[in-house]
């Protein structure tokens, strides 16, 4: 195994193990649940947005390790954001789980620990699950996300 992907391992391992933002929010004014069937991961997050920016982010629920992992660094990353910068993150990512070119990852930062999930189709979507969940909050759609 070559030293990068021993890194991206750790990163993903440790973000599991002691995932960051892994909290419900008492005065979020944003949530949404996102749910994805095919390995059964669960998510609710919660947002707390104020004149565009993401002041706070949080979220709770079970899953593999890849679908905890990619919540906790996503917290991580959109907190004191704008809706519109995590928007773009999240398409930038996506295009890195699903993408065949592999996009610049310089401008991903930790985030490029998820580029051999594209490997694994079914990986993708536990990696994509709190991103699809952050979009829902946003645009406060309501109804559970899910991957399928």
């Amino acid at each position: 195994m070559s030293e990068l992907t021993e890194l991206y391992k750790e990163v993903i391992l440790d973000h599991n193990k002691r995932p960051r933002n892994y909290q419900k929010l008492s005065d979020a004014n944003r949530s949404a649940e996102g749910f994805n069937p095919l390995c059964g991961d669960q998510i609710q997050l919660y947002v707390k947005l104020e004149e565009g920016v993401i002041r706070d982010i949080g979220f709770q629920g079970s899953g593999c390790a890849i679908s905890k992992a990619s919540a906790s660094l996503m917290t991580s990353l959109v907190k004191g954001k704008t809706s519109t910068d995590a928007d773009e993150l999240f398409e930038r990512f996506h295009r890195l789980v699903t993408s065949e070119q592999s996009p610049d990852t310089a401008e991903l930062g930790k985030l490029s620990v998820f580029s051999g999930v594209r490997e694994f189709p079914a990986r993708v979507k536990c990696a994509s699950l709190a991103w699809h969940t952050l979009r829902a909050a946003l645009e406060e759609k309501g109804v559970p996300v899910t991957t399928e």
